[in-house]
């Protein structure tokens, strides 16, 4: 089974932050993992359009009930009408999580990974206890490549 990697961070995110997030999608896709993010905008949608240019598969779990709401580089839409509740559901699907800079729900995410054990890699973002940090996104993505 392929490795699902989930991709989090700010829904609105500045040009390099933007690229980046592309970047790490993009390497996902050419490990011929999964990308897994919450389907919205900023640095979701970033990561998902980084990894459908190298031909990779997309996963959204969207917060809202409609399909239509995902970004447009998302190829299967998971709705879940919860909120911010669904990134319980986001992080529980994770082999690994890349964090990118990010708010409070980034922060979250990042929280509820350690807590199930999950591999975590910083990119540029938070700087926790047991949070692997990467400082380009070749490292990230070879960190959560390598989780269990």
């Amino acid at each position: 089974m392929k490795k699902q990697i989930v991709v989090v961070g700010a829904s609105a995110a500045s040009e390099e932050v933007t690229r980046l997030a592309e970047q790490v999608g993009v390497l996902i896709a050419r490990a011929g993992a999964v990308l897994v993010c919450g389907g919205l905008g900023g640095v979701m949608e970033a990561a998902a359009r980084g990894a459908k240019t190298a031909k990779g598969t997309t996963i959204g779990i969207l917060p809202g009930t409609s399909r239509a709401d995902a970004n447009p580089y998302i190829d299967y839409a998971i709705v879940t009408g919860m909120g911010e509740l669904r990134n319980f559901m986001l992080v529980r699907t994770a082999d690994a999580l890349v964090a990118l800079p990010g708010r409070h729900g980034t922060l979250s995410e990042v929280a509820m990974a350690l807590r199930l054990g999950k591999t975590v890699v910083s990119l540029k973002s938070f700087e926790i206890e047991d949070v692997l940090t990467a400082s380009t996104p070749e490292e990230a993505v070879r960190l959560a490549l390598s989780a269990g």
